[in-house]
């Protein structure tokens, strides 16, 4: 956990309880997903506490974690908000891009959603971020509403696992096939 108060640290409890799930996934054989770590340039040491003082982002980040669920290639973001809305503000240019280009080689983007005034956690499939985005730009509406989250895709606990989403993954992956 950072010691300074980050914007970038804002997912930091769900991007925990993921860690865990994909932990538990890792050792049960179900998947292999990783978070990928932000590349930083520290300009600032405090040797006597051997912590960085100061640090600056040496490039833009992709998206939070990557991995294989057998054999399917995935990619996603953790995304929470406060609101009964996701802000489109929260999603960054280049995350759309590499979640389209990772889609575009026939692998799998989405979001998982935390919404912390419900407790309620959503696999969001890409296709649907994208539509929102895409209006966004055109000067539609600022966010993704509550609403919006198909309830089939809310990612519940299972056991030990805090957010079971390879279950939802699972939902969403047999709506794929019946449409293609």
């Amino acid at each position: 956990m950072g010691y300074w108060h980050s914007r970038g640290l804002r997912g930091s409890y769900l991007e925990e309880c993921i860690n865990q799930t994909n932990k538990i996934y890792l050792e049960q054989g179900l998947a292999v997903v990783q978070k990928l770590p932000t590349a930083i340039k520290p300009i600032e040491l405090d040797p006597g506490k051997g912590t960085i003082k100061l640090a600056y982002f040496e490039e833009k980040s992709t998206v939070d974690y990557m991995g294989n669920v057998q054999g399917i290639p995935i990619c996603f973001d953790a995304k929470e908000t406060n609101q009964k809305r996701l802000p489109i503000a929260n999603i960054h240019e280049h995350q759309i891009e590499f979640m389209d280009a990772f889609n575009r080689q026939e692998g799998l983007s989405f979001l998982i959603v935390w919404f912390k005034l419900f407790d309620e956690h959503y696999l969001l499939p890409y296709e649907t971020l994208k539509a929102y985005w895409d209006a966004a730009k055109k000067d539609g509406r600022k966010s993704i509403p509550y609403a919006a989250f198909d309830k089939k895709y809310q990612i519940h606990s299972c056991g030990n696992i805090l957010v079971h989403y390879l279950e939802t993954l699972n939902v969403y992956l047999n709506d794929k096939g019946e449409t293609s």
